[in-house]
Parts: C-alpha cells; structure tokens; sequence
C-alpha cells in the first residue's frame, strides 16, 4: 500500500517512524528491537535512511594525493525488506543523489520493484563522495532530477531503451525544511525548489524536525500560497538529553525554541528527558487537534520516549 493511500484513507492523524540501518558490521537485532517498542501502535509506514560511501583525499608531503574510502552505510535495501516481511508494516527507504550514479539509482529500484516496495522517499543527500570522471556515468545533481528518474521509471522509461520496459509504480516523497534548507539563499527560493519536485511528480512531502508548530503552520500556508497541494507532514524529533541543545542545531539546521532551552539546560538528566517528553507531547497534541495528516518521529538509537508520546493517542 502507499503512503498516500494511507493519508487518503485516514480518519484521524497517524503516526510514522524514521530509523538509521545498522553501522556496517552491525547487528540487524538492534534494529528489530526499535521496531518492536513500536509496532503495537500500527504504523502505516518506517522510513529507512540511507547514506552514501565518503571519500576524501589527504596531501602527502612529497606532493602527491592520497585517497581513502569510507564505505557507505549499508542494509537499506535489505532492511527495508527484512521489515515488511517480518512485521508486515510498509517501508520507505531513502534514495539519494550523492554518492549514485543514476545507474545504480536505477539497479536499487529494480530491486526495490522485486521486494513488492513500493514507496521511495527521494532525497539529495550530504555531498559525502568526490565524483570522478567517467563518459559512461551520469548522476542526479538534485531531488527534482531523481523525481524525474523514478517517475520516468513509473512511466516505463529507462535509461537504455528496452524493448517491452515494465513501469514500476512507486510513490514518492520529498524532503521540506519549514525553517528553509541551510543552503538555501531564502525561504522563497527553498520553496520555488520545493514546489520543482512537487511539479516533477512528487507525492507527499515530510518535513525535516521541527520544535516549533507555528513554523510548520506558516510552511504549509505558504506551500499552499504557492500552489503546492499534496499532504505535508511533519517531522518531529524528542529532545531527551542537553547536549541535544547544540548537536542538534550543528548537525540538522533547525532551531530549538527559547522556552524549550530554558526548561532543560542546566538541568540533570532525569528533568531534561521529563521536559523533552513533555515538549514532544505537548507538540504532538496540537498537531493532532490541527488534524495534520501524519506525526512522522526521527529516532536515532531508542524508541522508549517515542513509543511513551505516541501512546498516550493510541
């Protein structure tokens, strides 16, 4: 089922999940843990992150370069699969630009095709990986050029031509930042990107963590100013530790409201987390009482406080 089949069909807001595959080498279990803590309380879908591999070059003191790898994180694919099969929940895995040819954007959705996945959240991605020259590669630049890609898929058009090409029929979503991408030169210009991969064919649209509702509420008017029309969820993210007032800000670009920064600095653990919680309850009910489509959570590493909000509307 799609992931706008699910928002179309819905009578009340629903609640979807954001989880990082294991660091290579790791454990599948970690992750079947998470899913577990939220699985009673029927999630229409679990987003699966993705990332490219990094290299980066290192000058030597005779003048030449020396290029190291660092492999991706892998299991996205798999992961995705490994949860609908298990727990019978629909998964979105990410796609990237960075770090993929669209060669390869185009082997990762056959056999996403294969798996019976059929919803893709279509992002840039972090510019991990240096590109080198080759006359037989091409590569997204951006989320609209792999919107493009994948609905030229859904129409049945590869990059080499083929002789009886079988469509595929995903559902895409996209990324929006309600307080505008940090590369973005303004909000308007954020949005006019937005509303490029809407028009390429994009479905729906999450968006990154937000701490602040009336950031969102302005979003979604002004998407709606400009003739963006498909659903718009929000993304949310539980602030359960200080330091979240600082690595969260450096690593997303998204503000944590004065007030959330008062009740929690300076304060021990067990009175953050109890603030957090509370911030993220508070947030959520009025997102509900809004009837807002869907309350997607990122999680990093734990469930707990997720599966504490989302039951107190379940």
């Amino acid at each position: 089922m799609k992931v706008i089949e699910f928002l179309e069909k819905a009578n009340s807001t629903l609640f979807s999940y954001e989880i990082i595959p294991p660091q290579r080498g790791g454990d599948i279990r970690q992750v079947f843990r998470l899913v577990d803590e939220l699985i009673q309380y029927e999630p229409p879908f679990i987003d699966l992150t993705s990332r490219s591999a990094e290299v980066y070059y290192e000058d030597l003191p005779d003048g030449s370069v020396r290029r190291h790898i660092k492999r991706k994180r892998p299991g996205t694919i798999g992961l995705s699969a490994a949860l609908k099969n298990r727990y019978s929940v629909e998964t979105v895995p990410h796609i990237l630009c960075s770090g993929f040819t669209q060669q390869e954007t185009e082997d990762a959705l056959i056999e996403l095709a294969y798996l019976g996945i059929d919803n893709v959240l279509a992002v840039r991605g972090d510019e991990l990986r240096k590109r080198l020259p080759s006359q037989n590669k091409t590569y997204n630049t951006y989320a609209v050029d792999l919107v493009k890609q994948i609905v030229n898929m859904n129409q049945g058009i590869y990059l080499e031509d083929l002789v009886d090409a079988h469509p595929t029929d995903f559902c895409i979503g996209v990324g929006g930042y309600p307080e505008k991408h940090f590369e973005a030169p303004n909000l308007e210009t954020d949005l006019s990107n937005l509303k490029a991969k809407v028009d390429a064919g994009a479905d729906y649209i999450v968006t990154q963590m937000c701490f602040d509702n009336s950031a969102y509420f302005r979003f979604v008017e002004a998407c709606r100013g400009i003739g963006i029309d498909v659903p718009i969820i929000p993304g949310i993210k539980i602030l359960t530790r200080e330091t979240h007032l600082t690595s969260i800000p450096r690593n997303f670009f998204v503000d944590i409201p004065n007030a959330l920064v008062e009740k929690v600095r300076g304060q021990d653990r067990e009175t953050v987390y109890r603030e957090g919680l509370n911030w993220a309850l508070n947030q959520v009910q009025e997102l509900v009482d809004a009837k807002v489509p869907c309350v997607h959570f990122y999680i990093m590493s734990s469930a707990t406080e997720v599966a504490q909000v989302v039951s107190q509307f379940k």
